[in-house]
């Protein structure tokens, strides 16, 4: 990677850790404060691009541009005292032209939020700042925000989302040679829900939101687990800071 291809990523990411910092200080349904949030549950995810998924790695889309998106289905959960169990929120997203996700940061496209129609006024306020802080919120001047049945069917090993009138896509891991499936450890560009996951191919992404008809096969898909907290996103803000300061030089968190 060049220094300029490693300045523009770095800088992308502490924009958005700049974000996150803003956004976990944010006013809440609490009202006022840092809210104190912790969520618990399953990672699927999948894009336009041939896998693995090159933004992790700082590198370009495998087409003109990237576009998929990330849902969060919540096992167990909290935004202050607000109870998320049981409820799903996600993003679809698409990144500029000849850019990555992280080189194109603030002039995506678009960024639109989903949140599960189940949701109280109370839970959905709080599923869409957590959308903020962790679907990069800020990435995009157009940002939507819809309330659909989020649902998810797993049959065999493949995983079925469906984000009712706007679209779907599904997927299933990979078998790897030795046995077991592929998994990504500590990507370089990873945030806290990316620190890992395992490697699949989605089977069907369609999409029809924000001006697209998308109908892609045999693209990449992620499934991941995760617990992640306020603490762990406003570590990962700072370690990012720091990684900007220190310009080509990775600085370990």
């Amino acid at each position: 990677m060049t220094r300029m291809r490693w300045f523009l990523s770095l800088l992308s990411l502490t924009l958005v850790a700049g974000f996150i910092s803003m956004a976990t200080g944010a006013e809440t349904p609490q009202a006022g404060g840092k809210t104190a949030w912790k969520i618990k549950g399953q990672l699927e995810e999948a894009c336009s691009c041939a896998a693995a998924c090159p933004c992790w790695f700082g590198n370009k889309p495998t087409r003109m541009s990237c576009g998929g998106g990330e849902f969060l289905f919540i096992e167990k959960g909290n935004y202050g005292n607000v109870n998320l169990d049981g409820l799903a929120v996600g993003g679809m997203v698409e990144s500029a032209d000849g850019k990555s996700m992280m080189e194109s940061f603030g002039s995506w496209k678009f960024n639109n939020v989903y949140i599960d129609e189940k949701a109280t006024p109370e839970q959905r306020s709080a599923l869409d700042a957590l959308a903020k802080v962790m679907l990069e919120g800020d990435a995009s001047p157009h940002r939507e925000v819809r309330y659909v049945p989020l649902k998810r069917t797993i049959d065999g090993d493949l995983h079925k989302i469906s984000l009712g009138q706007y679209g779907s896509f599904s997927g299933h891991l990979v078998d790897g040679i030795m046995g077991g499936h592929p998994k990504i450890v500590n990507p370089p560009m990873a945030d806290p829900l990316h620190k890992e996951y395992d490697q699949g191919t989605a089977t069907s992404l369609k999409y029809t939101d924000a001006g697209n008809d998308w109908n892609y096969a045999g693209t990449n898909y992620m499934y991941g687990t995760f617990e992640v907290d306020n603490v762990e996103f406003e570590k990962f803000a700072a370690a990012m800071s720091k990684m900007m300061q220190a310009g080509d030089k990775p600085v370990a968190p």
